[in-house]
């Protein structure tokens, strides 16, 4: 039926007939979910960084609790970034939603193969015995 509305899943967001299929729900769902994965290991990563003094942390509001309150840090960053994830999934039936998670996505990808790179290096390093 055109124009009908379907319910996507049990949250009760009914995004128009011409958004995508439950399946592409069923895989941006996935997206978000990697997000916040990757903003863990993110968080994990920028804590031991900033431990053994080789990083810092480039959110100015959050610059000091790495080293201060690391447990508080990963808190605060995983909660931030959920909040973010939840109020752009609510809001899935609009495309700058969808286009802003896969945004999210693609920073945090680079995030994690910028923390990858700098782990080879210092293994290398330590390899070397340098």
């Amino acid at each position: 039926m055109k124009g009908a509305r379907r319910t996507d899943d049990d949250d009760g967001v009914q995004p128009p007939a011409w958004m995508g299929t439950p399946k592409e729900f069923s895989w941006l769902n996935g997206i978000v979910k990697a997000v916040l994965v990757l903003n863990v290991i993110d968080a994990v990563a920028t804590v031991l960084w900033v431990s053994d003094r080789k990083a810092i942390e480039s959110n100015p509001l959050l610059a000091e609790l790495p080293e201060m309150h690391p447990v508080l840090f990963v808190l605060i960053k995983t909660g931030l970034v959920s909040a973010g994830s939840y109020l752009l999934w609510r809001h899935r039936d609009r495309p700058l939603a969808v286009v802003s998670i896969f945004v999210a996505f693609l920073a945090y990808y680079f995030i994690l193969a910028w923390h990858l790179e700098a782990l080879w290096l210092a293994v290398q390093h330590f390899a070397d015995g340098s």
